[in-house]
């Protein structure tokens, strides 16, 4: 064996209390030198509030902020499914979208903005800002396939009821034991 089977592990760990959620991401192996937070917190605007997560002025000034556009933004080309993409799909049941142009958010209501804040901490002498580089590409990439499915997929959750949603759930945790009871690999490959 090339690393010892801790090194192969990821915890998570998630707290959800909508509008807000947060998930942090461990590694037992590597112990306090990786740390992966995620914070998330859906609002009523479309992308205007600055430092919605309240840091702190030093931390605030060293942020990145990075604009998702779930209509104009490259997909890569592995994630790209056309029933994905809201520049094409129009919900039947609300009548929204396609949703066209720069700036579309601005001509729509109502619009929700999902902020996300990104932590990756990642102390390897040499690996450090390539690890952590790499893992705030991955997140874009991920956020920007979720929501268009969000956004595209809004027929199948749009007016469920709070027994449906906990169906759904239900079907889904039993749906993940099953794929993990037979071994099949899925998810979003790293490139």
């Amino acid at each position: 064996m090339l690393a010892p089977e801790e090194a192969l592990q990821i915890h998570e760990k998630s707290w959800n209390a909508y509008p807000y959620s947060r998930t942090v991401y461990s590694n037992p192996f590597m112990k306090s030198n990786f740390h992966l937070v995620i914070e998330s917190l859906h609002t009523n605007d479309a992308g205007t509030t600055e430092n919605i997560h309240r840091l702190p002025a030093e931390q605030w000034r060293s942020t990145s902020v990075v604009h998702v556009d779930i209509v104009k933004d490259p997909v890569n080309p592995t994630d790209y499914q056309p029933e994905e993409d809201p520049s094409k799909v129009t919900s039947h049941k609300t009548g929204r979208g396609p949703f066209q142009g720069t700036r579309w958010w601005e001509k729509v209501q109502p619009v929700m903005t999902c902020y996300k804040l990104v932590t990756a901490d990642f102390r390897w002498f040499g690996l450090q800002a390539r690890v952590e580089r790499h893992i705030h590409d991955f997140e874009r990439r991920l956020f920007l396939k979720f929501h268009r499915q969000v956004v595209c997929w809004l027929d199948q959750w749009y007016g469920l009821t709070l027994d449906d949603i906990r169906k759904l759930e239900d079907d889904t945790q039993e749906a993940l034991q099953r794929q993990i009871e037979s071994g099949e690999v899925r998810g979003t490959v790293v490139t």
